[in-house]
């Protein structure tokens, strides 16, 4: 599986004899590999006129371009925002409950994330195609894709190492803008117009295929739930910055470094992989599984994640004794 930005063939339809190289690479004589486009077929038409743009068939004659477009930007942020205020309105009866979960779309969401992973892991899987993920900068929708379909193929992924060295390499290294993307959250009045909440969408989706799978992840919902508030606000460094240029150490390369994040600041990774601290984030129920997990993505399936989004309205308490119980059963035995 490969991933990028979009093919900067603008307007006059420019050719990148590098790329055509580097793609014609990858597969031999007859093999047929899949462009797996995260934006709509007009949207991409219309990003040729700032520059941007599709592969030409002329140009890729072993690929075969598929769009599945995925929401970015203002409309999954104000998604999320609507969700948080029905989740924290009280006064709600069901019908209206209802009626708002469903306007804010955000389960329709994370439908559709996990469906397009599902069809860059059936291309591989069942087709044994080359894949090449991207949308526009390649460092939003292309990661959530990238990195759910390696959670679905790569029994390595579900566990609690493998799971950290994904979001390394996927998210962090491959240069997802945490610092724009989750700078204030959905209790904020202010509307910064380059905050979205992907890596949250990653989180929902990994708790969606550990609800379905509950015996397939090492790590439990606890994990992602920490994730998720270290990447909004943490006492480590891992998710500060849009991009290692701005993580740099001072001097490295002889460029000047902007933030010294890992001279000045501790890793996340290093605080959760201490024993007593990794102890609480094991999954008591987890059994190694060798194959690939097909989540299904049918509305029926997709549940709200009330552990993150009732979190503050709904005690755990009893729900945490439960675990508890199951961890010293496990451990008994």
């Amino acid at each position: 599986m490969l991933r990028s930005a979009q093919p900067l063939t603008g307007p006059n339809r420019k050719r990148c004899p590098e790329d055509e190289m580097l793609l014609g690479s990858v597969l031999d004589q007859g093999e047929r590999g899949f462009v797996i486009d995260t934006r709509s077929a007009q949207a991409a038409k219309q990003a040729r006129m700032t520059g941007g743009g599709t592969e030409p068939k002329s140009s890729y004659p072993q690929w075969k371009r598929l769009h599945w477009p995925l929401e970015r930007g203002r409309p999954l942020q104000e998604s999320f925002i609507k969700l948080v205020e029905a989740c924290n309105d009280a006064s709600l009866g069901m019908d209206r409950w209802l009626g708002r979960l469903e306007s804010c779309r955000w389960l329709g969401h994370v439908k559709a994330a996990l469906s397009t992973a599902c069809l860059a892991a059936q291309c591989m899987d069942r087709e044994q195609a080359c894949v090449l993920v991207h949308g526009a900068e390649g460092t939003d929708t292309t990661l959530l894709v990238t990195a759910l379909a390696q959670v679905i193929l790569e029994p390595a992924c579900r566990t609690l190492t493998g799971f950290q060295g994904l979001l390394e390499r996927e998210w962090i290294q491959a240069g997802h803008p945490f610092h724009l993307r989750c700078a204030r959250s959905a209790y904020s009045h202010a509307r910064l117009k380059q905050e979205a909440p992907l890596f949250l969408l990653f989180l929902d989706c990994v708790w969606q295929l550990s609800r379905q799978f509950p015996f397939s992840l090492e790590f439990g919902e606890g994990l992602l739930l920490t994730l998720f508030d270290n990447a909004y606000a943490s006492d480590y460094g891992t998710f500060l910055c849009n991009n290692e240029k701005e993580r740099r150490v001072a001097g490295r390369r002889g460029q000047q470094c902007l933030c010294k994040v890992k001279e000045n600041t501790h890793s996340l990774w290093a605080w959760l992989d201490q024993p007593e601290e990794k102890k609480k984030y094991l999954n008591p129920l987890y059994s190694p599984n060798p194959l690939v997990i097909w989540p299904s993505v049918e509305p029926q399936s997709i549940q709200l994640w009330q552990g993150l989004f009732l979190r503050w309205i709904r005690p755990s308490q009893y729900l945490d004794e439960a675990w508890a119980e199951i961890r010293r059963l496990v451990e008994g035995n």
